[in-house]
C-alpha cells in the first residue's frame, strides 16, 4: 500500500504528459502510486504513453470513448491503493511540489481533506485574469452557501481525500462538474476541509485549456443538485 495515489486524467496532452509524470515522480513523496487515465486522446498522447512512458506509470486505464474529466477521475479512483488520493491535471498549471505540504496538513492537523487554492494569499488577478477569478469566486461562494465551507477555490484541481472516503461514495458526474459534486458530498459526510495556497501557472485556451463558460453553467446546476439532495 502506498501513501499517496495520484490520479492523472489525460486528454490530448501530448506536449506535457511526459513532463508532468516526471514532476510527480520528483515531487518529494516517496510512496507514490501513479494512475493515468487516458480519456480517448486523439493527438498522439495514447501512443506516447503506451510506447515510451509506461515504465513511469503504475496503473494505466484507457477509455475507448472520450467521457470527460469526472469519468476519468472515477476510473482512476477505482484503482487507487494509497491511503490518500490526489488529482493532478496532465498540463503544467499545477506543480506537484505542493504534495508534501498537503500531506503534512492532512496528517498533522485536525482535518480530513485538503484543497490547494490558487488564490489564497495572492493579490486579486495574480493567479488568473480578473474575469476568470470572478467567475471562480462566484461559483465557490455559491458552493459555500450550501456546504458551509469557507473555500476560496472550490474548482481547484488539487483535492486530497482519504481513499477510503472516495471509494465508499458513488460519484456520478462525468465532466468538470465532479468538482462541486465532491465538495458537496464531503460536506454532507461531515468531513473537515482545509485549504492551503499552491503555486499555479495558468495556461491559455490557445495552449489547450479546456474548461469554458458552459462548464460554469453546469457547475451552478450541480451545486444546486447536490446541495439540495445532501444538505
Amino acid at each position: 500500500m502506498s501513501l499517496l495515489s495520484v490520479v492523472i486524467p489525460v486528454y490530448n496532452e501530448v506536449s506535457t504528459v511526459a513532463d508532468i509524470l516526471q514532476a510527480v515522480r520528483n515531487s518529494g513523496v516517496d510512496e507514490l502510486q501513479i494512475i493515468v487515465v487516458d480519456d480517448a486522446s486523439s493527438d498522439g498522447t495514447t501512443e506516447l504513453i503506451r510506447n515510451e512512458l509506461s515504465p513511469q506509470i503504475d496503473v494505466l486505464v484507457t477509455h475507448e470513448v472520450n467521457q470527460g474529466k469526472g469519468a476519468a477521475l472515477r476510473s482512476g479512483i477505482q484503482h487507487a491503493t494509497g491511503k490518500y488520493i490526489v488529482f493532478q491535471d496532465a498540463d503544467l498549471e499545477y506543480d506537484p511540489i505542493n504534495f508534501p505540504l498537503m500531506l503534512q496538513i492532512i496528517d498533522d492537523e485536525n482535518t480530513d481533506v485538503v484543497y490547494g487554492s490558487r488564490y489564497l494569499g495572492k493579490p486579486f488577478g495574480e493567479a488568473s485574469p480578473p474575469w476568470h477569478q470572478l467567475i471562480n469566486a462566484g461559483l465557490t461562494w455559491f458552493s459555500n452557501m450550501f456546504t458551509g465551507y469557507r473555500l476560496t477555490d472550490m474548482e481547484t484541481c488539487y483535492k486530497m481525500f482519504p481513499a477510503s472516503f472516495l471509494q465508499s461514495i458513488a460519484l456520478e458526474e462525468a465532466g468538470f462538474n465532479i468538482e462541486p459534486e465532491m465538495t458537496a458530498k464531503a460536506a454532507a459526510s461531515g468531513l473537515r476541509l482545509t485549504e492551503v495556497p499552491v503555486s499555479y501557472d495558468r495556461r491559455t485556451f490557445e495552449e489547450g485549456k479546456k474548461i469554458g463558460f458552459k462548464d460554469g453553467l453546469e457547475a451552478v446546476y450541480t451545486i444546486i443538485k447536490y446541495g439540495v439532495r445532501f444538505l
